[in-house]
């Protein structure tokens, strides 16, 4: 017995001076309002690791977990942060809030993640730091949950914890199927992997919860406060900011998943993990669901250089 191999398709391609020099696979699924596909190109049934598009099903996890969150707090709870100076000062807030100090944090000691950022950072001596990880936000609210239910707070990244047992079980209940791989993110944390189709359903499952529930609150707060949920400089930010009640998070290898407040949804990966492919794919996906704004084309927009000057650029195939 043979098991048949999907070969994604080109979702973006590489053209320079005219000439076509890379291309970019992967693969997409786009919802209908109704929740049904309405475009699937690659394999978008197969598991994926979803990295931080995760993260609104982890911060859902600890509003169950009974940690009081709202605005800003609870979009930086969900966020990849720049490492701006206001994402930084409010991660220090919330652990102080809670009784805990930057050593508490087991992220990975790291740059902002913004490169004008880092590059400010570094300029004024700085050196990397557990809080200017950009996932900060997420395990100063995990640490939070887990001192305000007297749970272990060394042992807060394995996958046994019950609050990470929470994240699991939301994961699966917003996706509508079960988690086929647990790994390991960046930051450390436990990575759960399920299908883009999934991981579109799970968005659309946030934008349509009823108001008050762990998903709406969550999805509320990132659409009110889109700077603290990415930065200033950064395309889920400018979405969620010029598309009134649209829900955005990006992941790492090229990971993407939006929701419109519709129920319209689309998530989709660029295998290699090229994150220039991310914008073009993002707006010709945008426009496939009927979203026509200015910010479409600014998150489109991947030129390439030569000699300082634009020779060509990264395009949306499809």
């Amino acid at each position: 017995m043979t098991t048949e191999t999907v070969i994604p398709p080109v979702l973006a391609e590489v053209v320079r001076s005219g000439f076509v020099e890379g291309h970019h696979r992967g693969s997409l699924v786009v919802l209908a309002a109704d929740g049904g596909v309405e475009l699937a190109l690659g394999d978008p049934a197969a598991p994926v690791f979803p990295r931080s598009s995760n993260k609104p099903m982890q911060a859902a996890a600890v509003l169950r977990a009974g940690l009081d969150l709202s605005g800003e707090r609870l979009a930086l709870a969900a966020a990849s942060h720049s490492g701006e100076g206001f994402h930084l000062d409010l991660v220090r807030t919330m652990l102080t809030e809670h009784g805990l100090t930057p050593a508490d944090l087991q992220t990975p000691p790291d740059l902002p993640l913004d490169p004008a950022e880092a590059e400010t950072y570094l300029a004024a001596g700085h050196v990397r730091d557990r809080v200017t990880m950009n996932c900060s936000g997420k395990h100063a609210a995990m640490l939070a949950a887990c001192r305000l239910n007297g749970w272990d707070e060394a042992s807060y990244l394995d996958p046994a914890h019950p609050l990470q047992r929470l994240v699991h079980d939301g994961v699966e209940a917003a996706a509508g199927e079960p988690v086929t791989t647990v790994g390991t993110d960046g930051c450390g944390a436990p990575l759960m992997a399920i299908s883009l189709t999934g991981l579109a359903r799970a968005f659309r499952t946030f934008v349509l919860a009823e108001p008050g529930t762990p998903e709406r609150r969550v999805a509320d707060a990132m659409r009110a406060h889109p700077e603290y949920v990415a930065g200033t400089r950064r395309p889920d930010t400018w979405l969620m900011r010029e598309v009134p009640g649209t829900l955005s998070k990006m992941g790492a290898e090229a990971v993407q998943a939006v929701a419109l407040p519709d129920g319209r949804a689309l998530a989709f990966k660029i295998d290699d993990g090229a994150a220039r492919a991310l914008g073009p794919v993002l707006a010709r996906a945008l426009r496939l669901l009927g979203v026509e704004a200015p910010v479409v084309d600014r998150i489109g927009s991947a030129p390439l250089l030569g000699g300082a000057e634009r020779v060509g650029e990264v395009r949306a195939a499809f």
